[in-house]
């Protein structure tokens, strides 16, 4: 073991599913690289976030704490760059930090990063060709594919650091964010082949709710020709059409995951190269999960499993045992509070999260969670996704859609009736089939509404 502080490299794409890992089993791609970390490393197979949508997951992030907390809930609130983080912490303890790729964290100067030697942000979303960023002295526009500009500016950083400090590297990838532009290189990658169905492609919606039933991100109608970058052949049954969707898709968000790929690899041959990789934590995770055509979808927002899951694998050669496996439960605002820990920083006291360093370790404390809070606030916003909370403990999840904007942004004032799902995640892990109102569950509802309840106490959310 090393007594050097670890430098620390966080790469983290938006809207990258774990069943688009090969590391997470995929049946749609590979990704030789990202599973280089698990290999090498830890996968965790239980990481949630606390809201399913991109600014709120990076606000908890960076600061440690749910949104009901940082006042980040929805796309339109801003983060304040006065707002503690956990780079200005490690920037005012000696690290070198620089932040580089998507930040979305709001629209004015008062909203730009903090706490860094050096920052460039896409603005928004950022373009994936030739695109724009924003800089402490201006915006300056960059030639070349977005993927591979965010890994050269942050390769460039860590050639220019001073190697008598520890770094902190932020790297955040815009992709593959919609509408999934490819690398010129890589339009035609997938062309020969079918990329296969998820098993619950065909979900009819039958036993759940309003908000699953009106949702508007489906393959089959919601799908622009943005999107799509076509017009569908004329004479397409319904069922062709969505068929038809879901390849065009797929191919272009899988496509977008290869170029992720190669430059995860070509920053991981850097720390080799460098001879910097023992001491260095190499983080890769996404801002939230994604439907990649599951229960007919695409885009996040629900509390659904494929939405609410996290990809996280973290490889550390001076603390990390290879090949290890995590089931516990772990959630996007432990991020925080684990990479400080690792800094040997103390945590503000504020900070909702727990560190993970003790499941990297290899050990889970017996106080563990078994329970973890989910919110979404952006009530029938673009997609019409009803507001709900829930909770999810590893057996069940218990989803109440509450119907109402409750005064947030980016929401409209529409009130909907509200509902409950509940989903026995060992009998049914597609959750297809809502039993709230089977008797058989009477006592499961009662007893996850009691844990709900102290959630909401626990972590201060008074909806």
């Amino acid at each position: 073991m090393s007594n050097k502080r670890p430098n620390i490299v966080f790469i983290m794409s938006d809207d990258h599913a774990s069943q688009a890992m090969s590391c997470y089993g995929s049946r749609i791609n590979k990704t030789p690289n990202i599973d280089r970390i698990a290999r090498e490393g830890m996968r965790f197979d239980h990481t949630y976030c606390t809201n399913s949508i991109c600014t709120p997951s990076r606000a908890t992030i960076l600061t440690g704490l749910y949104n009901h907390t940082n006042g980040v809930r929805t796309l339109d609130d801003e983060l304040p760059n006065t707002m503690t983080t956990f780079p200005k912490l490690m920037h005012e303890d000696g690290y070198q930090t620089a932040m580089i790729g998507k930040w979305h964290l709001g629209h004015s100067e008062s909203s730009n990063p903090a706490g860094f030697d050096f920052w460039s942000v896409v603005p928004g979303q950022g373009e994936y060709i030739n695109p724009q960023f924003i800089e402490a002295d201006g915006v300056k526009t960059y030639p070349g594919y977005v993927t591979d500009v965010i890994t050269d500016m942050s390769i460039d950083f860590l050639e220019q650091r001073d190697r008598d400090k520890p770094f902190l590297l932020l790297c955040h990838h815009k992709a593959p964010h919609r509408p999934w532009v490819p690398n010129p290189k890589d339009q035609h990658l997938y062309d020969d082949i079918d990329i296969p169905e998820p098993e619950t492609f065909y979900d009819d919606y039958a036993t759940r709710s309003r908000a699953a039933r009106e949702a508007k991100m489906r393959v089959d109608r919601d799908l622009t020709f943005t999107d799509l970058k076509a017009h569908p052949p004329e004479g397409l049954s319904e069922l062709e059409l969505k068929r038809w969707s879901y390849q065009r898709y797929m191919k272009d968000y899988l496509r977008c995951i290869h170029s992720i790929d190669e430059n995860v690899g070509r920053l991981l041959d850097y720390l080799d190269e460098q001879g910097v990789a023992d001491n260095t934590i190499v983080v890769y995770t996404s801002d939230q999960g994604f439907f990649l055509g599951e229960h007919g979808w695409y885009d996040k927002r629900f509390m659904y499993e494929e939405s609410l899951r996290m990809p996280f694998v973290v490889r550390y050669p001076n603390g990390i045992q290879p090949g290890t496996v995590c089931d516990a439960m772990a959630l996007n605002v432990d991020f925080a509070q684990t990479f400080l820990e690792y800094a040997g920083i103390d945590s503000p006291k504020e900070m909702q999260g727990v560190s993970l360093k003790p499941l990297l370790e290899g050990q889970r404390p017996e106080d563990w969670r078994t329970s973890m809070y989910y919110r979404y606030w952006m009530h029938l916003s673009e997609h019409n996704v009803c507001a709900h909370y829930g909770i999810r403990t590893e057996k069940f999840k218990l989803i109440y859609y509450y119907g109402e904007a409750l005064g947030t942004t980016g929401s409209t004032n529409e009130s909907w009736e509200p509902e409950w799902e509940l989903f026995d995640l060992e009998k049914d892990p597609y959750e297809l089939n809502n039993v709230y109102s089977d008797p058989a569950y009477a006592d499961t509802v009662l007893a996850l509404k009691l844990e709900l309840a102290r959630l909401q106490h626990e972590t201060g959310d008074n909806p």
